[in-house]
């Protein structure tokens, strides 16, 4: 499958922060000394003595999530797991509940977190629907979305050939896996998948562990592997099915395709994951969610 040169969308990474100190001023106050060193060492070494000063700054708020960010992505909170209350980390980083409030309501937006009424915040999974279905963006013209059974055609491992290691930001000739699956829907043959994985994150990999595992391929990345996907972009095209793309399929050669391209990134929008698929659409459509 060819590289797709027209991009349709791509999400801004969470956790993302403007560079620069909190001000103190309305609203805000100053970090302590020990959260301000956790702030900064989050932001990076501090420029050298001829760079030109960042006029932003970071409000207080997105300090907090960069840090709680830096706690999710350690593994201090897993997947499915509490975090502390609101008090407790308005304590722990000596700001207020309502900074504290204001960077989890950032996190749950992008479905970092989950508040959940009378129980308290958690750390979202790709178990749940919320999350699952975030990634799944083919929807059936008629019936709720749902995954469908996956048939994996080859995994293996093997050396970054030089686009793939490019949008993985690796070296060329660096280990990445290879995943080839078809997707069937209601019994038939609907999506085409050509997967990469970065080879340090995916040890131990195997069709068989693919084959066995039912559910979401993020979960599992989530569950054995402890990496979690947390945005991704894509680019996104129509393209005449091949001789192997029809086959597959069970279209005829030369049937117009969905051709969709996604490098899904974990913390610290590293990208982990090359995707691209082509998609059947005679009785699905692939749904984006703009806001």
């Amino acid at each position: 499958m060819s590289s797709l040169p027209t991009s349709l969308t791509g999400a801004a990474a969470p956790g993302a922060q403007e560079s620069g100190a909190a001000t103190p001023g309305a609203g805000t106050q100053p970090l302590s000394p020990a959260t301000a060193q956790q702030a900064a060492s989050q932001r990076g070494p501090a420029p050298g003595p001829h760079a030109v000063p960042s006029p932003t700054f970071s409000p207080l708020y997105q300090q907090i999530k960069a840090l709680i960010t830096r706690s999710l992505q350690s593994g201090e909170w897993k997947p499915g797991e509490m975090i502390p209350s609101e008090m407790e980390l308005a304590s722990r980083y000596k700001v207020s509940q309502g900074t504290v409030r204001k960077a989890i309501d950032e996190l749950a937006a992008e479905n970092l977190v989950a508040r959940r009424q009378g129980k308290g915040t958690f750390v979202t999974t790709h178990h749940e629907d919320v999350v699952k279905f975030r990634f799944l963006r083919l929807v059936p013209d008629e019936g709720e979305p749902h995954y469908g059974a996956s048939h994996v055609l080859e995994c293996k491992r093997l050396r970054a050939p030089a686009e793939i290691a490019r949008l993985l930001d690796i070296r060329t000739g660096d280990s990445v896996v290879q995943i080839r699956r078809v997707l069937n829907f209601s019994g038939e043959s609907t999506v085409l998948d050509e997967i990469w994985l970065l080879g340090a994150n995916f040890k131990g990999l195997t069709a068989e562990k693919l084959t066995e595992w039912k559910g979401p391929m993020y979960a599992l990345f989530e569950a054995e592997f402890g990496t979690r996907m947390i945005r991704a972009s894509e680019k996104i095209r129509a393209v005449p099915a091949d001789e192997t793309a029809a086959e597959l399929l069970s279209v005829p050669v030369g049937s117009p395709l969905l051709s969709v391209e996604r490098v899904s990134y974990t913390y610290g929008d590293r990208p982990v994951e090359v995707r691209r698929g082509l998609y059947v659409t005679t009785r699905h459509y692939y749904q984006n969610d703009l806001s």
